[in-house]
């Protein structure tokens, strides 16, 4: 199979590559039942200084049961994460497509959706006229008050103006980048960094543009491990912090030494992506498919950040900080939603969380935002559903539509 149904199994097989392999009908199931392992271990180090969703444990063990065929074993594991009621949802997960037909999955299905009703709060900012962008990253410059887009198919970076005029930042024939996924503007001098997946040719990078699109630097983490770097963070001129989806690894990079440093954190991380830093500069958040992990970048300690009873953290892609709450684009329920978190004065647990939008034709298909002036832009439909591991489309006969950034207020 090389074509991607579903945005979670999407991002899980191709832009986070390990499922790649099982895609491409290779036997993988030696891996699945390691990750199996590792997730049952930390469930039973669950609690207060421990693991901090079950939730989310349960439904990625369902995921990986379904795939090594034990249908059983993944609707009893799904039940398990139903009755917590966190707010997933597996009626559109690709990954239950055997499930479909089984009396008891449409039994809880029907109760999920009847439990999750749509919220409808965002509303279209512009329209993007050019329909082969298959965008993942945005980013914004505040001061400019331009956004900036990454784009898989084409290898480049456009420039977006507020009023939905496009143009390319980065021409995807200049520097032979690889399919470039997460972007991000330093306000100091307006200069952008992205970070790509390896591509046909290997090679995935952190590249930093100054603020005309002439490449500045990149460079490759060392080592020969499979890696893909997903979404980076910036430290103010010292560092940036890149999530290795592919590696399960997150990367510092010192721009002044130009090393990456594999950051140690407080359990193993499952394909880490989206990834913010505090608004001083002090905390560093990193999502992946159990959650968030917070790290103290005083102390380099690490801990999972406690979600709000009947909630998840579990399966962000991007994720953002805004006067102490986070904001994210979450696909790892199963559904995909938009959604507010509210810290403890500490940002160690969510004291509240709030859907911003979930179950509308606004988040079909959405990867990551940017915020600007108390109102978060998101990629409503990326269709990156329709892009093999090379970025190629998958499927030319269906049908290429008007890309959509959506917007929502965060006041």
């Amino acid at each position: 199979m090389n074509a991607f149904t579903a945005r979670t199994f999407l991002l899980v097989a191709l832009i986070l590559g390990f499922r790649a392999a099982a895609a491409a009908g290779q036997d993988n199931s030696a891996g699945l039942r390691d990750e199996i392992r590792a997730i049952e271990g930390l469930m039973a180090h669950a609690g207060p200084s421990g693991f901090a969703d079950r939730g989310a444990a349960l439904y990625l063990l369902a995921e990986q049961y379904v795939r090594l065929g034990d249908r059983a074993k993944a609707l009893a594991l799904l039940q398990e994460c139903m009755a917590l009621d966190e707010g997933f949802d597996p009626t559109d997960d690709g990954n239950f497509v055997s499930l479909k037909n089984d009396a008891a999955f449409r039994q809880l299905v029907e109760q999920v959706r009847r439990r999750y009703p749509p919220v409808h709060r965002a509303h279209v900012a512009f329209t993007l006229g050019q329909k082969d962008l298959f965008p993942e990253g945005l980013a914004v410059d505040s001061t400019k008050r331009l956004f900036y887009m990454s784009n898989m198919h084409l290898k480049k970076i456009v420039k977006i103006a507020e009023t939905g005029e496009v143009a390319d930042f980065v021409r995807p024939d200049l520097y032979d980048l690889m399919l470039v996924l997460g972007v991000h503007v330093d306000p100091a001098d307006h200069s952008v960094w992205c970070a790509t997946y390896p591509g046909e040719k290997k090679r995935p990078e952190i590249v930093h543009f100054d603020e005309h699109g002439q490449l500045l630097e990149r460079y490759t983490p060392p080592g020969t491990a499979p890696l893909a770097l997903n979404d980076l963070a910036l430290r103010d001129t010292r560092e940036v912090y890149v999530t290795d989806t592919q590696g399960n690894r997150v990367y510092r990079f010192d721009r002044t030494s130009h090393r990456f440093t594999e950051l140690k954190l407080s359990r193993r991380v499952f394909w880490p992506n989206g990834i913010t830093i505090s608004g001083d500069g002090e905390v560093l958040y990193i999502a992946d498919l159990l959650g968030v992990v917070r790290l103290d970048l005083k102390t380099n300690q690490s801990e999972d950040v406690v979600p709000a009873p009947h909630d998840t953290l579990a399966g962000i892609d991007g994720l953002y900080w805004y006067n102490g709450n986070c904001v994210g684009v979450q696909y790892g329920t199963g559904a995909n939603r938009v959604m507010r978190w509210k810290l403890s004065p500490d940002g160690r647990r969510v004291a509240s969380s709030e859907v911003l939008e979930r179950g509308t034709e606004l988040v079909k298909n959405p990867t990551t935002g940017a915020i600007l002036d108390e109102q978060f832009y998101f990629i409503a439909d990326s269709g990156i559903d329709n892009l093999d591991s090379a970025g190629k489309i998958v499927d030319m006969t269906q049908k290429l539509e008007p890309l959509h950034i959506a917007v929502v207020t965060l006041k």
